[in-house]
């Protein structure tokens, strides 16, 4: 059969298409079908059950309408009887189609205009999906483009076949485009929208300088040399941590290169921006130390279990630690993900002065002992009456100018200064009206009772209605400085994990849930004598077949 010519340039409009939009030839074919089939709809009736079909090769159109198998014709167009269906597949039931063609038609004016319409969409959609599909996999990559226009401080770029977005907090400051320019940035979002993806870009994202450096330093780009962390306060100074998997190449050295000329092309790039690279250690006091070079570090005091830090630097390194406006400090904090504290060596002393002086009078007070004792005490490490009154008795009498009966002395006056100071708290916890249900619960004390009833947790319900944050506290950054908010257990090192059980056995005892039941050691107990059973009746069946052989 030959094909016609107007059949021919269907074909080829669909290829144009498809090679202009860069989308499958086989979705143009599909959108010009559903246009055909709206136009035949609004021909035959709009609740007949139209179908077209192109054929990929010929360009030959074929419709067709679907005809509902029923035992009552309702609509002619849409119903057909078992009986007439019959006719046509001897195998039909109720419930099937039947596909009736249907002869060609003109398309008039009013048909073809929205038939245009149906396929314009259908290839925009088709064209949006492949441009989220291509970009949604190069999240984290540096992408090339120019730049189309700037509006309202954001800044348009071409990527070629579609556009993404440099809005202005993510630009770095002071830095302006013009149309026309040549921009480089990092996709760090790309995001399926009703008017197309949106691709995001940024060239202040810690990564995009990760990724600069990756293009520049060959090491990196093949593994030798890892990024450990990066930190920046964009357009002004940054810092980055790497580590070599090889120990014959020196990290920081590869990444500034001969005579700088590899840093100087990432700092290029970052209009001017400094950067301190910094070799990476396990050794968290290590890395800190190094993170806040170019300052020199005495001492550190690590808090692992709210990583916190104390960094101790001479006097006339303090400025230089803290940086101007606290940006040394701030981003070493950011590298490494630590609370830095710095103090110099005379506001440690002093410091350290002051805390031996509260230990000594307390001791003085608790203890009833002249101040030369109270010093011996403190000088020894101990901090708190609790330690002398648990500690072993041959460790305290081993104290320069102690003997046994002083120590037996010093432990007694312990106990009893610990005696007299939970009767007090538990009057004052009557006082504060807190129900005394809430010793049922493991690891509170009378102290933590009085802290409960001074932050109005008075009941097992009121504990049952708490979270971790309300007994530990917790920490918000706000304008890069982190604000501590306390909560009612501050002072008493309880982890969020004791806080978290906490507060489920006031549930437990609140009648608010059911006690899990601790039934996984009796299961595997169970599992355990069953399987040995099991081998013991396999075993005695092999033996009896022994036997019987």
């Amino acid at each position: 059969m030959a094909i016609s010519a107007n059949r021919l340039e269907l074909l080829q409009i669909a290829d144009a298409v498809a090679r202009e939009k860069v989308i499958d030839r086989q979705i143009v074919l599909a959108a010009m079908e559903d246009a055909i089939q709206k136009a035949a709809r609004s021909r035959y009736g709009s609740e007949t059950e139209v179908r077209a079909e192109i054929n990929p090769k010929s360009g030959e159109i074929r419709l067709s309408r679907l005809l509902l198998v029923t035992d009552e014709v309702e609509n002619d167009a849409i119903h057909i009887s078992v009986t007439d269906a019959r006719k046509r597949n001897p195998a039909a039931q109720p419930g099937d189609y039947i596909a009736e063609t249907l002869p060609p038609f003109d398309f008039g004016r009013i048909a073809a205009q929205s038939a245009k319409q149906v396929i314009v969409q259908k290839v925009r959609e088709a064209e949006r999906d492949r441009q989220y599909e291509e970009f949604k996999d190069r999240i984290g990559e540096i992408i090339n483009g120019l730049v189309k226009r700037a509006e309202y401080g954001n800044v348009v770029v071409d990527l070629g076949r579609t556009e993404g977005i440099i809005r202005r907090d993510e630009l770095i400051p002071r830095e302006a485009f013009r149309p026309g320019d040549r921009v480089r940035a990092y996709v760090y979002d790309v995001r399926r929208e009703t008017r197309g993806p949106q691709i995001f870009l940024s060239r202040t994202h810690p990564q995009f300088m990760a990724k600069l450096f990756a293009q520049e330093v060959p090491e990196i780009y093949d593994g030798v040399v890892e990024i450990k962390a990066v930190a920046r306060d964009p357009g002004s100074r940054a810092k980055i941590a790497v580590v070599s998997r090889d120990s014959s190449i020196d990290p920081v050295g590869a990444c500034v290169g001969m005579r700088g000329s590899r840093v100087q092309a990432v700092v290029g790039e970052l209009q001017g921006e400094k950067i301190d690279i910094i070799p990476w250690s396990p050794d968290n006091a290590t890395f800190i130390v190094n993170a806040l070079q170019p300052a020199e570090v005495v001492k550190v005091v690590l808090d692992e279990e709210s990583e916190r830090i104390e960094v101790v630097v001479p006097d006339d390194q303090l400025s230089l630690a803290i940086g101007r406006r606290g940006q040394n400090v701030r981003l070493a904090s950011q590298l490494t993900g630590w609370d830095i504290d710095i103090m110099t060596e005379a506001e440690e002393s002093e410091r350290r002065q002051k805390e031996f002086a509260e230990r000594t009078a307390l001791f003085m007070e608790a203890l009833d002992v002249d101040e030369v004792v109270g010093q011996l005490l403190a000088s020894e490490g101990f901090s708190s009456v609790e330690e002398l009154a648990v500690v072993d008795l041959p460790e305290l009498a081993s104290i320069e100018g102690f003997d046994d009966d002083t120590a037996q002395e010093i432990q007694t006056r312990a106990q009893e200064y610990l005696d007299q100071l939970e009767a007090e708290q538990d009057a004052k916890r009557a006082e504060l009206g807190v129900s005394d249900d809430l010793r049922q619960i493991d690891g509170v004390t009378t102290a933590m009772l009085v802290a409960f009833g001074e932050n109005d947790i008075r009941s097992l319900e009121d504990l049952a209605g708490a979270v971790p944050d309300d007994l530990c506290g917790w920490a918000e950054r706000k304008d890069g400085e982190v604000i501590r908010h306390k909560g009612a257990l501050d002072g008493f090192e309880v982890s969020r994990v004791e806080a978290e059980a906490m507060i489920m056995d006031a549930r437990v005892l609140a009648g608010w849930i059911e006690a899990p039941e601790p039934e996984a050691e009796g299961v595997e107990d169970e599992d355990a004598e069953g399987q040995a059973e099991d081998e013991a009746e396999a075993s005695a069946d092999g033996q009896n077949g022994e036997a019987s052989a």
